[in-house]
């Protein structure tokens, strides 16, 4: 810390309680009082020195025992404790902490250079300027201001540290050496060589660009504000501008560093205290400050701070920004984060409006970004790079997925609020419809009392052509979906089978003609075929089909059986009456005699 000593007498000042007494053997004839302190002094020391105590004492009517009251005195008693010994000549010391305000002080009682040489604002001034080449020294400057931030605006002090710190952190560190306070240092005893019994120290490690996120959230939100917007006008990068803002709202807002989703959601009394406004301003400054620019900040902070943002009733305006913000990014946030707990009148345990909102954000962002890119123009690339294009609306149309089947078993969350969340994710998003079939069942088990066209209503939302082997056989055994959705599940994998088989006969016939160019190679002298390896194994896995489609079939017929008659299966699968009675009036040999093909269609 820079130090400048002024002075050159000893002590010739002591304090009796509330009083400081100059014990220089002389009776006091001016009597000063700043607030609760009183100074007993002589005037011809301090009417050498300041204009504005000469012209008071000179109005003074009480000619030999003057008393003054200096209350607006920048820095109070403890700047003018310093102020009148340097009048009196006494050794004093100023420091990056005491010099501003005293300084201030000086400027207040009029200290030039007019009322003596060396007089107290030319030597702060000139110290002031050596304070401001140090980081750490315009650190304490700065936080020094607070005091007296009137009068440091007014003579530019404020300014002058705030860019003096701003050119410093755009700057590096290491190549001017300066000090920095929060930091240990890079030095160490291992560090240190001898060459020719000469000590040198090695070259010290690269700082990093954090270096000075720690110094700074010592500031206040308003010195904190100007410095960043200072660092931001210098062409600082915004992720090094984001971090330092996250590093910031860490240490003055205690929510945010809150893992649990319910820790929020009872704040108990120690956040509601005459504190929340500040907080509330504070976390609504600190929005305004994080940088535009997409994927700066991280989505699982720009969450935490949503959910700080309701615990502390922040403004909609607010909320609506933090809002926007996830959405633009909410391909890279999770589940965990999507858990806002409801902090408003809705009954439900999570927020899905708030979910919900978000989400159109992201498909606006969406739809700008392609509005932004014309169909027409084909760059070179393009076609490689569509697939990357989707892979944030895929990730999206996942994490919705799991969203719902994590919400799907609270009993109050609404069947239309369900159908508006997972209809928002369009069908080519989902190359799988597992997840939100997944959610589908999920709901239909904690919502049991929902009636049938509820049902039929609420499986309409999945494609049954997307789902994956294993979720085809969960939904032809599930009891609580539809029997028509049971049905198509059965019918879609059917098909299924039908291609693989078909694909694996075409498989079969290329491989023999591949072998068989001629049409001899393969058979026996006697003309007989000679079946291969790879022929018996085409075999072995068509019969293994068939078997599988026999299972399912007879699955079916079980499933039939079990639910309905067969007069209310046909009502389901939307037969009209006559072709009911024509049913009726058919013999059970010509039901029988129906390919299979016709029933399954």
């Amino acid at each position: 810390m820079a130090i400048l000593r002024l002075g050159s007498k000893s002590e010739a000042f002591h304090r009796e309680g509330n009083s400081w007494i100059c014990t220089s053997g002389l009776p006091s004839d001016v009597n000063i009082n700043i607030g609760e302190m009183s100074f007993q002094l002589h005037k011809f020391p301090l009417l050498s020195r300041s204009r504005l105590l000469r012209k008071l004492i000179e109005e003074c009517p009480n000619g030999d025992g003057a008393t003054l009251r200096l209350d607006d005195l920048p820095g109070g008693a403890i700047a003018f404790e310093l102020i009148s010994k340097f009048c009196y000549g006494v050794k004093i010391e100023l420091n990056a902490q005491n010099v501003v305000s005293v300084r201030c002080a000086a400027e207040y009682l009029h200290m030039t250079d007019e009322y003596g040489k060396g007089n107290l604002i030319s030597q702060t001034e000139s110290f002031l300027n050596e304070v401001l080449g140090n980081w750490a020294d315009s650190i304490r400057a700065l936080e020094a201001c607070e005091e007296v931030m009137a009068h440091a605006e007014d003579l530019h002090i404020v300014s002058r540290c705030i860019d003096s710190l701003a050119t410093k952190a755009c700057a590096d560190p290491s190549l001017f050496g300066w000090p920095l306070t929060g930091r240990k240092s890079n030095q160490s005893p291992e560090t240190t060589s001898l060459w020719n019994g000469i000590s040198t120290m090695t070259k010290t490690k690269p700082t990093s660009d954090n270096w000075w996120y720690e110094d700074v959230t010592f500031l206040s939100l308003p010195l904190y504000r100007r410095l960043v917007l200072a660092i931001e006008s210098r062409g600082m990068r915004p992720e090094s501008i984001a971090a330092s803002v996250v590093y910031y709202a860490r240490r003055y807002l205690p929510l945010m560093n809150r893992q649990s989703s319910f820790d929020d959601a009872n704040p108990g009394p120690n956040i509601l205290n005459p504190s929340e406004s500040g907080q509330r301003a504070l976390l609504e400054e600190i929005v305004g400050l994080i940088p535009n620019k997409k994927g700066v900040t991280s989505t699982k902070f720009l969450i935490r701070l949503l959910r700080t943002a309701m615990v502390l009733h922040a403004s909609p305006s607010c909320r609506e920004i933090l809002e926007k913000r996830v959405g633009s990014q909410l391909d890279q946030a999770s589940l965990v984060d999507l858990l806002i707990p409801n902090m408003g009148h809705s009954e439900t345990l999570y927020d899905i409006d708030c979910v919900q909102r978000i989400l159109d954000h992201f498909f606006l962002e969406e739809q700008a970004a392609a509005i932004a890119t014309p169909d027409n123009i084909v760059e070179e690339g393009q076609l490689t790079n569509e697939s990357n294009s989707m892979a944030p609306m895929t990730t999206v149309a996942r994490l919705i997925d799991g969203f719902l089947a994590e919400v799907a078993p609270d009993v109050n969350f609404k069947l239309p609020k369900f159908e508006a969340l997972a209809s928002s994710i369009p069908d080519y998003a989902r190359p799988l419809d597992d997840g939100l079939y997944h959610a589908i069942d999920m709901y239909l088990k904690a919502h049991p009392w929902i009636t049938d066209p509820e049902r039929e209503q609420l499986c309409r939302l999945m494609n049954c052509q997307k789902l994956s082997l294993e979720a085809s056989t969960h939904a032809a055994q599930n009891e609580r979906l539809p029997l028509r959705v049971i049905v198509q599940v059965l019918f879609f994998e059917q098909l299924r089978l039908r291609k693989s088989i078909s694909g694996w006969f075409f498989v079969s016939d290329n491989l023999e003609n591949s072998a068989n160019p001629s049409g001899n190679v393969g058979r026996k002298k006697d003309g007989s075929h000679h079946a291969t390896d790879g022929e018996d194994d085409v075999t072995h896995r068509i019969s293994e089909l068939e078997k599988d489609c026999s299972g399912m079939k007879e699955e079916l017929r079980k499933l039939v059986k079990y639910k309905r008659s067969w007069k209310n299966f046909t009502r389901r699968l939307g037969f009209s009456k006559s072709q009911s009675c024509c049913s009726k009036r058919s013999k059970p040999s010509n039901l029988r005699a129906i390919p299979p093909s016709t029933v399954n269609r």
